[in-house]
């Protein structure tokens, strides 16, 4: 519990730089599969995301902010079942 309650403050205490840094990584993604279309690196863009989700989530949760938390529980979720799509495993 230690470890947590310290990776919390470390997070309290940078959360705006660790929100910033989650929002230019979404755009970045987003903006990869604009560009490239279908030449995308899906899982890269999969995965980017779902690290975006979770930085953003853990602030949403820090602040305690339930439609932040649940948009960003969600956008795991839909990171995770993009990263098996682009890997193969659902076809």
């Amino acid at each position: 519990m230690t470890t947590i309650n310290n990776l919390n403050d470390v997070v309290s205490r940078n959360i705006r730089a660790i929100e910033m840094a989650g929002v230019l990584m979404r755009i970045f993604s987003f903006s990869l599969v604009s560009w490239l279309g279908p030449g995308s690196p899906f899982f890269f863009v999969w995965a980017f995301n779902t690290c975006d989700a979770v930085m953003l989530s853990w602030c949403s949760l820090i602040k305690k902010d339930p439609a932040y938390i649940l948009l960003n529980v969600f956008w795991i979720g839909v990171g995770l079942v993009g990263m098996i799509r682009a890997s193969g495993f659902l076809q």
